[in-house]
């Protein structure tokens, strides 16, 4: 019986929880929407700008060396 209720709290909270994530989501969604196709095209000009730009001196990623333990 206490552990039916102590489910019960927990999921409780996690309803608290997931109801103030949808209204942050929404809110973000509302004032994403009222940007004009202008900014958009700022945004990718920004994003194309500063992409590629880096320099590895030819280091390529390897998973498998990254996950080496020392």
């Amino acid at each position: 019986m206490k552990i039916s209720m102590a489910i019960l709290g927990v999921i409780a909270h996690v309803r608290e929880k997931a109801v103030a994530l949808v209204k942050v989501i929404n809110r973000l969604f509302r004032t994403s929407q009222g940007r004009s196709g202008a900014d958009a095209e700022e945004w990718i000009a920004e994003f194309e700008r500063l992409s590629g730009s880096g320099h590895s001196d030819g280091w390529r990623f390897d998973r498998d060396e990254i996950h080496q333990r020392r």
